[in-house]
């Protein structure tokens, strides 16, 4: 593991938002407010949702997002095996998103080598 990296990560997220801070920013601000009410306890505990995050963050491979998520699940009592857990649905989700795109794909090859498209393939070929 190159702590290098998780450090700079760490504080190139830190200093965003100092500055985003510094800046007034009105959307982050409202950011911060939707990511506070967002992973406070309801019907789902904040760990649950922190699992979640990992997930989501893996699917959308981001680095910041996966080791904030990950940090704050162990925080809330998540063990490495729950982690684990999360991410490897993140991994599911990513290799069923590709399963839509195959499904595509067999639909192009259906109607390409379909006898009505070798036809008229074919007589473009020729002329």
């Amino acid at each position: 593991m190159n702590t290098n990296n998780l450090d700079e990560i760490s504080h190139r997220r830190k200093k965003a938002h100092q500055k985003l801070l510094s800046l007034k920013s009105k959307v982050y601000e409202s950011f911060l407010q939707m990511e506070q009410a967002t992973y406070t306890d309801g019907a789902l505990s904040k760990k649950t949702k922190e699992l979640i995050a990992i997930g989501i963050s893996v699917l959308m491979d981001c680095e910041s997002c996966m080791q904030w998520h990950i940090d704050q699940a162990a925080v809330c009592g998540a063990t490495q095996e729950e982690i684990l857990e999360a991410v490897e649905v993140g991994i599911e989700m990513g290799a069923g998103r590709v399963t839509v795109s195959a499904r595509f794909a067999l639909e192009v090859m259906e109607r390409a080598f379909s006898p009505k498209t070798m036809q008229a393939t074919a007589a473009t070929l020729r002329s």
